[in-house]
């Protein structure tokens, strides 16, 4: 089992309206880094998140469900939420423990009713957001409506990494973050990397531009070298992008198409890259107005976010580690009412799958899998 330190593993969840395209998203990133063989549909009622029979019987996500995928040996742990603001509780419990927030549009509607409405917690909670406008290749798309509705929710801090594009019929995208255009096949998956088409230059150089800018505003350093040289390479606005989201001040916007495996690779590599690893947030205070500092070695403390009960088990209580680490047969004070708590098995989730491990902490564990590049 490999284990990863704490820069190496990215919380993040997925958020957005009914049938935005959340849980396939998520299928297709396990499907993409190696870990499932096989890529299973909401329609068929076989992903690896929605497994629950009464998410079988109505189509679409109910509870929060914990998994993970792999990507150029980072671990990304996904909760897939639902959409509907029925769940909303099973939403906001997410939000709370993710470090990253991934909100994913239907590309045709662009923000719905529900987008705005779970907009309001992650408001409420502060956290870093990417956007992604999802269904790219849907004849109904709507991209540049979509982008206008991020613009109503956070204003000119919206930014586009990403825009589609069908160039000679087949279904683009152009990332004025790389400067490059990825060509897709019908079939989707890894795509071809192309210069930039020239009737495309102008318009990709002029958000080039504008996200230069925007990454160099959040860091005085960078400032400096955008005076300097007029221009920021990809690793400094990689930097500027960081502290922009985790300022609060700049919300990257990406395109995919879950459904027909185009672009996940490239936002996982974003998420790997830029998106925010726990220990870049600022430290989270606890009931009594103390820090909690994410260190390995310190006495542990987790955040308990969801119970259930489930057949066979028991009572299941899902946790982030907040600090330190936690074993098999561990003694925890409850601060709520100074009951102790016994950790009698320890599990990682992965849909209906547990993998049980001895202890948790602020590392991850994966086991060995080949995962693509891009």
């Amino acid at each position: 089992m490999k284990i990863y330190d704490d820069k190496h593993i990215k919380n993040v969840v997925f958020v957005g309206a009914h049938n935005s395209g959340k849980t396939t998203l998520a299928e297709t990133m396990l499907f993409e880094a190696g870990l499932i063989n096989r890529r299973g549909t909401v329609e068929a009622k076989n992903t690896v998140s929605d497994y629950h029979e009464i998410e079988h019987e109505k189509g679409n996500s109910v509870f929060a469900t914990p998994l993970h995928t792999e990507w150029r040996n980072f671990k990304i742990n996904i909760i897939d939420t639902p959409g509907l603001d029925d769940y909303i509780g099973e939403i906001i419990s997410s939000i709370r423990v993710a470090d990253t927030i991934v909100t994913v549009l239907n590309g045709q509607y662009g923000a719905e009713v529900g987008t705005e409405i779970i907009w309001n917690y992650i408001k409420e909670y502060h956290k870093p957001t990417v956007f992604v406008i999802n269904q790219i290749d849907h004849p109904g798309l709507n991209f540049e409506k979509s982008f206008n509705g991020v613009k109503d929710l956070v204003g000119k801090k919206a930014v586009k990494i990403q825009y589609p594009l069908i160039n000679d019929g087949a279904q683009c995208i152009i990332d004025v973050l790389k400067m490059k255009m990825y060509k897709f096949s019908p079939e989707g998956g890894k795509p071809e990397k192309l210069p930039i088409p020239e009737h495309q230059k102008a318009t990709a150089a002029a958000l080039h531009n504008e996200l230069v800018e925007k990454a160099a505003e959040n860091d005085e350093e960078l400032m400096e070298l955008y005076f300097d040289k007029g221009t920021l390479n990809e690793d400094e606005m990689r930097k500027g992008i960081k502290a922009g989201m985790l300022n609060y001040d700049l919300f990257p916007v990406f395109c995919t198409s879950a459904l027909n495996d185009m672009g996940s690779g490239r936002l996982m590599g974003f998420i790997d890259n830029v998106a925010p690893a726990a220990t870049e947030l600022k430290p989270e205070i606890t009931a009594k107005g103390t820090n909690i500092s994410p260190k390995p070695e310190e006495p542990p403390v987790v955040f308990v976010f969801k119970t259930v009960h489930q057949p066979n088990l028991g009572q299941v209580t899902f946790f982030k580690v907040k600090r330190g680490e936690v074993k098999v047969n561990d003694k925890l004070i409850n601060t709520r009412n100074g009951e102790i708590e016994v950790l009698n098995q320890l599990f990682i989730m992965d849909g209906k799958e547990r993998n049980m491990i001895s202890k948790a902490g602020r590392r991850g564990y994966r086991s060995n899998s080949k995962t693509k590049t891009y």
